[in-house]
């Protein structure tokens, strides 16, 4: 019989002690408010498709307080996790290389966000434009 005992590393809360990784859970935690939205947009969908009497629920109901305070949570955890995800994606991509230069992780992050603001931003017109009637 052996006596020796194996060395087993203890795995529990190993990514508390790494601010990265601290980081990059709260962020893979945040994809359950995305979750979550993406559930009361899909009801949505399927409020709509019932009818005029099964919308009109919906929207009384995103309408109420409660629901309000609980979107505004999701928005906030939304920003921040769109946020950690382009501030992680430099470390996920491979070395971008332009006139043999490597890119910075700073622009990569900055031009990631400005173009998600661009976009949010021509989403937003055009459906400004669509609720108009122009």
């Amino acid at each position: 019989m052996n006596a020796r005992k194996p060395y087993i590393r203890p795995m529990a809360g190993w990514w508390r002690h790494n601010p990265f990784f601290l980081e990059y859970m709260v962020h893979e935690g945040t994809a359950f408010f995305v979750l979550a939205y993406a559930l009361e947009l899909l009801a949505g969908l399927i409020c709509l498709t019932q009818g005029e009497a099964a919308w009109n629920s919906y929207r009384a109901f995103v309408a109420s307080g409660p629901i309000l305070i609980i979107n505004l949570a999701i928005f906030a955890a939304m920003l921040y996790h769109g946020y950690t995800w382009f501030k992680i994606m430099p470390r996920t991509l491979p070395p971008m290389i332009i006139g043999g230069q490597k890119v910075a992780a700073a622009t990569i992050t900055t031009v990631g966000i400005a173009a998600a603001v661009g976009a949010s931003a021509l989403v937003f017109i055009a459906l400004w434009f669509i609720a108009r009637g122009l």
